[in-house]
């Protein structure tokens, strides 16, 4: 197998997590590239429910190698507590299964501070941020006054950064928000405790993929949110603070673009949203809440009701262009069992004029009306099937038309939560 990226090609919770799994066994390392503990990526193995929002969940393979990019933010809380989760559940997790880039920028704790003062100042205005200090942190990295995996392992230095930073960030907490401000004592003594227990994993990931590449080795790079919340391509500004889409990877794990071999999209097979933003096939009938019901659809990281839709293929023909798509794999099919007919949005209409790309206005995408092909639904339970031919007719012309509409071959049907519910096509980069 080839170098393989997995992006989502929808508003994130496309079930990237279970088409990693499934291409982690026929890979040697895998690296997140990108994106924070806002994400969070829900496994079913053996009947068993894990939920990763940092580690790469490659790591359920013991004889895997998982790595956490420089793209990424990582709150070393959060990281620590996940280590400590796997362990507890039997699976090893030491410097020789788990490396954290050396360029990772923290998140502090002002950054959480200032995310969630924001949000509550912003009263109906707010983004729908996790408050988790993704944003904040990636905005020091932009200023130039982020600490960086490896300031944790220099006492001095994080101290300095630290009480420059607070300067700031107190002012802003007390004079703005009128919130408490914080020290920088208690702030240095946390994080240098953290830092000694993640030294052993701080390294050189960059380096690391290279000598990889070179001894031949099979790369699995892991996105996290989806394309459509990309910071220079989402739906402005109710995106996230990085880049989901492909291109990311190279920058967000210190590798050349030549080393990206097949890029594959995860389209779930209708849509979702968590937050606020636009969402132009979003449903709030009975249709909307037996999808939202049967698809679970509560964030993996925050618990909160997705927003539910049928399926906008303008959104995901933007993504195939937006990251140079070579297969979709589509994952929730067997959520829509059970409806009589179902919608797919081919395209959108404001005011008698077609449109078939995603408008970069929020007040033209609030004005869109969704262009829809109908289609039969099916009944019978598909979540036995291994083999596209044992789909009933109407699942099999759902998935051929989002070929069709798309323009890109569907490698990955999922058809239940488990590790084995999936139909392989073609395996990606094959």
């Amino acid at each position: 197998m080839a170098n393989v990226a997995v992006v989502g090609t929808q508003w994130g919770d496309e079930g990237k997590g279970k088409v990693v799994d499934l291409l982690t066994a026929r890979s040697d390392m895998v690296v997140r590239f990108q994106g924070g503990n806002n994400a969070g990526h829900t496994l079913v193995v053996d009947g068993k429910q894990f939920i990763f929002h940092i580690i790469p969940s490659g790591i359920l393979y013991e004889d895997k190698k998982c790595l956490i990019g420089n793209g990424l933010v990582v709150d070393p809380e959060v990281l620590l507590e996940e280590i400590d989760d796997l362990k507890e559940a039997g699976i090893s997790v030491g410097p020789e299964r788990l490396s954290l880039s050396e360029k990772a920028h923290i998140i502090m704790p002002y950054h959480k501070a200032v995310d969630l003062a924001r949000e509550t100042a912003k009263g109906k205005a707010k983004l729908g941020t996790t408050g988790r200090g993704i944003g904040p942190c990636y905005e020091d990295k932009a200023a130039r006054t982020g600490v960086r995996a490896v300031d944790l392992l220099d006492p001095e230095l994080l101290e300095e950064k630290v009480r420059d930073n607070l300067k700031e960030k107190n002012f802003l907490l007390e004079r703005f928000f009128g919130a408490e401000p914080l020290e920088v004592g208690a702030i240095v003594d946390s994080y240098l405790a953290m830092g000694e227990k993640l030294a052993p994993f701080i390294t050189d990931v960059s380096l690391e993929l290279d000598r990889a590449v070179t001894a031949g080795k099979q790369i699995l790079f892991e996105g996290a949110q989806g394309i459509h919340l990309d910071l220079d391509h989402g739906t402005y500004p109710f995106v996230t603070s990085s880049n989901p889409a492909a291109g990311a990877a190279c920058a967000g794990a210190g590798i050349g673009p030549k080393q990206l071999h097949h890029v594959v999209g995860i389209v779930k097979a209708y849509t979702t949203r968590v937050g606020a933003g636009p969402f132009v096939t979003e449903l709030t009938d009975e249709t909307g809440v037996y999808i939202q019901a049967r698809g679970k659809e509560f964030g993996a990281t925050t618990g909160r009701r997705r927003r539910c839709g049928w399926l906008d293929l303008v959104v995901v023909r933007d993504s195939v262009r937006l990251s140079g798509l070579d297969s979709l794999a589509i994952t929730k099919l067997d959520v829509l069992t059970g409806l009589e007919r179902l919608k797919v949005c081919v395209g959108y209409e404001i005011q008698g004029e077609k449109v078939e790309q995603r408008p970069a206005s929020l007040k033209r995408m609030a004005a869109c009306v969704p262009i829809y092909k109908e289609m039969p639904g099916w009944q019978e339970d598909i979540s036995a099937a291994r083999d596209l031919s044992q789909l009933p007719v109407a699942a099999r012309a759902y998935v051929r038309t989002i070929e069709e509409v798309t323009g890109v071959p569907v490698s990955i049907v999922s058809v239940g939560a488990g590790r084995e519910d999936t139909i392989v096509i073609k395996y990606p980069g094959m």
